[in-house]
C-alpha cells in the first residue's frame, strides 16, 4: 500500500468537508429548558461551588480528567524548522486527532506566539487549570529542556515534551528487543548516538537507565568529549574522556541511533560496527542511510527508520496517546522515568504477541523478529498494555492522585474502551 501523498490531496484533506481536523462535541443532553438550566444557569453554580471548596472535584465535574493541551510555539516543526506558531497549527491539530483516535483522549491544540522562555512558561502556567495534562510539541532545543523542566516542577499535572520522550520510549522498546535478539545485555553494548538535540539527549538518558554504560554522542562537530569548549550544559552530560574520531566511535559499536540529517554517517561507518548491529536511522523523511545501504555492508543488521514504508517504523504514536491515557486515568502529577520505562517494556512485549486477524489483513503475517521488533501503531492492544503499565507505575511511584487502584479492573475497562 502506497503512503505517498500529493500536495493537492493533503490540502483537500485539511479543508474538506470543513477547515481543519478537529471540532468540539458535547457529552450531555441539551434538548429542553430543564437541560439548559442544568448545563448553564442556575445549575452550573453547584459544581462551581464544589470545585471552589475542593479543587480536586474538577476531576469529577469537568472534562479536565480527560483533556490534554497540545502546546507549541512553532520553533521546531517536523522537518520544517521555525515556521512560527500559526503555521504549526495543522501539526498540533493532527496531534489532537491522534490522541482522540488512538486513545480516546480529548485535546485542544494551543499555539503560543512566544519564543521567550519566561513568557512562554507563564502563558502555559496561566492556562493550565483547564487541563489534566500538557503535551509540549515542536519546541526547539535547547530551550525545550528548560521549558519542560520548569513546567514539570511548577505544575501539578503531567507535562511531557513528546519530541524528547516519545522517540526515547519507542527506541528503547526497540533496543530491548533487538539486544535480546543479539544475545547482548545493554550494559555490555557500545552505542553511538549521532545527533545531540532534544530527542537524542532524551534517548541517551533512557538508554543509560536501561543499563547502557558505553555511549558516545556526536553532534555536527564530531564526538562530544571533555576537550571541547563549545558544549551546552545538556551535551556536557555525555562527554567522554577521549577525543575520538567518528571512525573510532563506530569501531565495534553494537548500535547507532541517528537523529540528525542524511549523510551524517556512511556505509563506511556501518562497516566498522559489529557483525550484527542495531541501526536506527531516524532522520525523516530522508534517513541518514537507507536500509538497503546498510545491508550492503551489514546484511544481518537490525534496522529501524522513521518511515512507514520500511519495517520497524519508530513512530511516537506508539507511545504518547497511551502514556497520557494512563496518566490521566490515575490523575498523575508527573510523568516520571519509571512510567516511561514501563511504557517501553509494554511496547516491547507487545511485539512478541501474535497479530490478530484484523492486523494480518492490514499488514500480512508479521511476527516477532528482526523486521518486527516494535508493534504497529494500529495494534489496538497498545491502549490496554501501555496505558495499564503507565498507570500502575504512577501509582507505585506515588505520583498518582488515585490511591485505590485495581490493575486488572483497569485493564478490563481499557479493553472495553478498545
Amino acid at each position: 500500500m502506497s503512503t505517498k501523498v500529493t500536495k493537492s490531496e493533503a490540502l483537500d484533506y485539511h479543508k474538506v468537508p470543513n477547515p481543519g481536523k478537529v471540532a468540539i462535541a458535547t457529552t450531555t443532553r441539551l434538548e429542553s429548558q430543564r437541560d439548559l438550566s442544568l448545563a448553564y444557569s442556575p445549575g452550573v453554580a453547584y459544581p462551581c461551588e464544589e470545585i471552589k471548596d475542593n479543587p480536586e472535584a474538577a476531576y469529577t465535574y469537568t472534562s479536565k480528567r480527560n483533556l490534554v493541551a497540545v502546546i507549541s510555539n512553532g520553533t521546531a516543526v517536523l522537518g520544517l524548522g521555525d515556521i512560527g506558531a500559526l503555521a504549526s497549527k495543522p501539526v498540533m491539530e493532527g496531534k489532537a486527532v491522534l490522541f482522540k483516535k488512538f486513545a480516546a483522549v480529548d485535546s485542544f491544540d494551543i499555539e503560543v506566539d512566544e519564543k521567550d522562555i519566561d513568557k512562554f512558561c507563564e502563558t502555559v502556567k496561566a492556562i493550565s487549570p483547564t487541563f489534566g495534562g500538557i503535551n509540549l510539541e515542536d519546541i526547539k532545543s535547547p530551550e525545550c529542556f528548560e521549558i519542560e523542566r520548569r513546567l514539570v516542577d511548577e505544575l501539578n499535572i503531567p507535562v511531557m515534551h513528546d519530541d524528547q520522550h516519545g522517540t526515547a520510549i519507542i527506541t528503547t522498546a526497540g533496543l530491548i528487543n533487538a539486544s535480546s535478539m543479539m544475545n547482548k545485555k545493554p550494559e555490555d553494548m557500545k552505542v553511538v548516538v549521532v545527533g545531540a538535540g532534544a530527542s537524542a539527549i532524551s534517548c541517551s538518558n533512557m538508554y543509560k537507565e536501561l543499563g547502557v554504560k558505553n555511549l558516545i554522542m556526536c553532534d555536527s562537530k564530531g564526538v562530544i568529549h571533555k576537550g571541547r569548549t563549545d558544549l551546552n550544559k545538556y551535551k556536557k552530560d555525555f562527554m567522554i574522556d577521549d577525543a575520538l574520531t567518528m571512525n573510532e566511535a563506530f569501531t565495534d559499536a553494537d548500535m547507532v541511533l541517528g537523529l540528525s540529517r542524511p549523510g551524517t554517517f556512511t556505509k563506511e561507518h556501518i562497516s566498522l560496527m559489529s557483525e550484527r548491529p542495531i541501526v536506527f536511522t531516524l532522520a525523516n523523511p530522508t534517513p541518514e542511510l537507507f536500509p538497503e545501504e546498510v545491508r550492503e555492508v551489514r546484511p544481518n543488521a537490525i534496522i529501524g527508520t522513521g518511515r512507514s514504508d520500511f519495517p520497524n517504523q519508530v513512530n511516537n504514536v506508539l507511545g504518547f496517546p497511551f502514556i497520557f491515557r494512563g496518566a490521566l486515568d490515575v490523575q498523575t502529577r508527573k510523568i516520571n522515568m519509571t512510567m516511561k520505562m514501563a511504557a517501553a517494556y509494554a511496547i516491547a512485549n507487545l511485539a512478541k504477541e501474535p497479530l490478530y486477524p484484523e492486523l494480518k489483513v492490514m499488514f500480512g503475517d508479521l511476527s516477532y523478529g528482526p523486521e518486527y521488533i516494535i508493534p504497529t501503531p494500529f495494534d489496538k492492544r497498545l491502549m490496554v498494555e501501555v496505558s495499564a503499565a503507565v498507570a500502575n507505575a504512577a501509582v507505585e511511584t506515588g505520583v498518582a492522585r488515585v490511591k485505590e487502584f485495581d490493575l486488572e479492573a483497569y485493564r478490563e475497562k481499557l479493553s472495553h474502551m478498545v
